[in-house]
């Protein structure tokens, strides 16, 4: 019996310890522990702290008509690899074949299956795309999409961001913490379209331009030259910052439509110094395709100036002085260590398949935290004041043995939700408090057990052994039941439900722990000291 006790005693001492470690991160302490144990503790959920609420629109359609584009652009590369007079483009949701011939027919069937036949026009096939390919393109566009802000938020630190599908083409972002709402509007929405450029500098029109442009002057400028940009150019804007002043200006640029090259043979990108002026640039490297793609690019257009772009917004353009071999490439624009940080994370996790359109912006104030938190201690103090007094006034020293194992129940819990660094959002506060109840609830039913063989003249060890063993089923099934409800809401809940799961979950197990161990060993201490004929209960 010692030896039970003594080894039950141990593991409760040490649960406690463990938990109070994992618990001082938490705390204002933090700064003082070391740096292996600050990264615990637990994380206080959106609408406890504060944050950033995002919810967008994947732009399904644009991602339809950009998977057209391309098959037209794939199709004539065919035709012209098989030696077939045709070319095919896309005129608004359609593919327009310029031949009717039925080796061309039978060529686009092969090629793309998907693509239905709508109707023959005066010598053109004019195709279709399959409607449940069109939504399949526009699902894989959401996942897409959710896979790629999921990927961006994580490089950008955000501890326990909540990112989830809330409809077939909506995502919300819940962002705890973040203090800079636009930061991370532009990290998120970023659609990251790489692309390089030659800037026609040949071109009369290039020495017409203004060479900068006020700050917000790119439609003036466009208004007056646009008319006189010969066809396959386009004009851009770029920006500088003066070193010394933080001066920003405008550049004009006068660039070649036709993409060489795009990000999709990108496999890493990241932040350097230059050091010549102690400024941040962006290194990118290139797959092995990407690399012979860019050496042959760099090798036709030796003294040229090839402009990098993200998002139509030209971020250098630099003199292509030789064939650079290698597959590497940098990207300066007089960043802020910052920007070129968050251009690196951009770019490594890949370009979002479709536009977002933002549906909500909510910049969550801590202030309701504060709040929820003061009303939840309050709350909870108050309660915990009335459940030790009824469990004292009622059951005596057998309460207070309760009241131990409640707190230890807390304790526990605490420690278990540090340990795994878990967000503690308002539903999660509500599990704690429903775990808290079932806590009592167990103690009560071994205590009634107890009273019943105490009445029929058992002793009181025998009582409480016997109380224990008919009331450990009656309690295991209650907790077993709640916790696979707990595992299903877990498994098919949103954040806020998933957060209630957790703390539930989490506490149903460790109740049954400090219910049916912890307050048994009490007992079973105070037995093995003296012999008590009369229980206090």
């Amino acid at each position: 019996m010692k030896k039970n006790i003594f080894w039950r005693s141990s593991l409760i001492i040490l649960a406690t310890v463990l938990s109070v470690i994992f618990y001082l991160p938490s705390t204002s302490l933090n700064q003082l522990l070391p740096e292996w144990l600050q990264k615990y503790g637990i994380v206080l959920g959106l609408d406890l702290q504060g944050g950033v609420h995002l919810v967008y629109e994947v732009d399904g359609d644009t991602a339809v008509d950009v998977t057209m584009e391309r098959i037209a652009s794939s199709l004539t590369n065919i035709f012209a690899e098989n030696k077939i007079e045709a070319r095919a483009d896309k005129e608004n949701a359609d593919i327009v074949v310029s031949s009717d011939d039925d080796k061309v027919a039978d060529t686009v069937v092969k090629e793309f299956p998907s693509l239905a036949l709508a109707r023959r026009d005066n010598g053109r096939l004019v195709y279709r795309l399959d409607e449940a390919e069109g939504k399949r393109i526009k699902d894989f566009a959401a996942d897409q999409a959710l896979e790629t802000i999921r990927n961006r938020v994580d490089q950008f630190g955000v501890a326990e961001p909540d990112i989830r599908m809330q409809s077939n083409s909506e995502i919300v972002v819940q962002l705890p913490g973040v203090k800079d709402a636009r930061r991370a509007i532009d990290l998120v929405g970023k659609t990251a379209i790489l692309e390089f450029k030659l800037l026609d500098d040949e071109s009369p029109m290039a020495a017409q331009l203004p060479q900068t442009a006020e700050p917000d002057g790119e439609e003036e400028v466009r208004e007056q030259y646009g008319s006189q940009i010969p066809e396959g150019d386009e004009i851009l804007f770029g920006r500088v910052r003066n070193r010394e002043t933080g001066v920003e200006t405008k550049l004009v640029y006068l660039v070649k439509a036709q993409s060489l090259m795009t990000g999709e043979f990108l496999t890493e990108a990241r932040v350097n110094i230059d050091q010549r002026y102690n400024e941040p640039y962006v290194s990118i490297a290139f797959n092995s395709t990407g690399a012979k793609l860019f050496e042959q690019i760099t090798a036709n257009n030796v003294k040229k100036r090839l402009a990098i772009i993200l998002d139509n917004n030209v971020y250098s353009a630099p003199v292509i002085q030789e064939r650079i071999a290698g597959g590497n490439a940098q990207i300066t624009g007089s960043f802020t260590m910052q920007e070129a940080k968050d251009l690196a994370i951009v770019l490594r996790s890949g370009s979002l398949p479709a536009p977002l359109k933002m549906l909500q912006n909510v910049t969550v104030g801590p202030s309701l935290g504060r709040d929820s938190i003061k009303a939840g201690i309050r709350a909870g103090i108050i309660a915990a004041i009335l459940v030790v007094a009824f469990m004292i006034v009622y059951y005596k020293i057998a309460g207070v043995i309760a009241d131990f194992a409640l707190v230890l129940n807390i304790l526990f819990l605490i420690g278990v939700l540090s340990a795994f660094n878990a967000t503690l959002t308002l539903p999660g506060i509500a599990g704690i408090i429903l775990a808290v109840g079932m806590a009592v609830d167990s103690n009560v039913l071994m205590f009634e057990r107890i009273r019943e063989e105490l009445r029929l003249g058992k002793t009181s060890r025998a009582a409480i052994d016997s109380g224990y063993d008919k009331a450990f089923w009656t309690i295991f099934d209650s907790h077993v039941t709640t916790l696979i409800t707990a595992v299903v809401l877990f498994q098919f809940g949103t954040g806020p439900i998933k957060g209630f799961a957790v703390t539930l979950g989490w506490g149903v197990f460790i109740n049954l722990f400090t219910s049916l161990i912890g307050t048994k060993t009490v007992f079973d201490y105070i037995m093995s000291k003296r012999e008590i004929k009369t229980l206090s209960i």
